[in-house]
């Protein structure tokens, strides 16, 4: 259905809270060592035996959480991992195979010094309600978002020490209760 608002989800800071202290996995999170292809190919030259694997902590308990919100939403990857998170994040959190927004470029310059990625979200949601969950959020995002989107938005900043929460989780099941 056209009018469900999209929750895009980040993968590195909201689920994979890699800023935490690497000697303290947070709680409720599990370890887990991936080589996902886009990984492997950022060492260009290296035999794949010898790219150490990414550490990645996933909370399992999110999948359901996730699902939940789903009643409400149509969840999307939006996310440097691609494609490669429902090969390595999905099966983790229990989560089914969810679309990704293709990134038409990533990492490039932005415009009025938002986030790379979001002009690209504006773009995708085509004024469609949307909630965004991501480390990398900022006033002059939501600025952005405001002035260049037809339909209500959600920029919900996750710390990238913490990951997703319960008020991060309770907040995007009320933004999804006003529309």
């Amino acid at each position: 259905m056209a009018s469900r608002p999209l929750l895009y989800l980040d993968v590195d800071g909201p689920l994979n809270p890699y800023a935490a202290k690497p000697t303290r996995r947070p709680d409720g999170y599990t370890t887990h060592r991936m080589k996902p292809p886009g990984w492997i190919a950022m060492h260009p030259g290296a035999w794949t035996a010898s790219v150490k694997p990414l550490r990645v902590w996933l909370n399992p308990g999110h999948g359901g959480r996730l699902l939940e919100l789903s009643d409400r939403y149509d969840l999307v990857w939006a996310t440097t991992w691609r494609e490669d998170a429902n090969d390595f994040i999905a099966p983790v959190l229990g989560l089914p195979e969810l679309p990704v927004v293709p990134w038409p470029t990533m990492h490039d310059a932005a415009p009025d010094g938002t986030f790379w990625k979001t002009r690209h979200l504006v773009a995708h949601a085509e004024g469609r309600p949307f909630a965004w969950v991501d480390d990398e959020l900022g006033d002059r995002d939501r600025t952005f978002v405001h002035a260049h989107h037809t339909g209500p938005a959600l920029l919900h900043h996750v710390d990238a020490r913490l990951g997703l929460r319960d008020a991060d989780f309770e907040a995007l099941a009320a933004f999804a209760h006003t529309l």
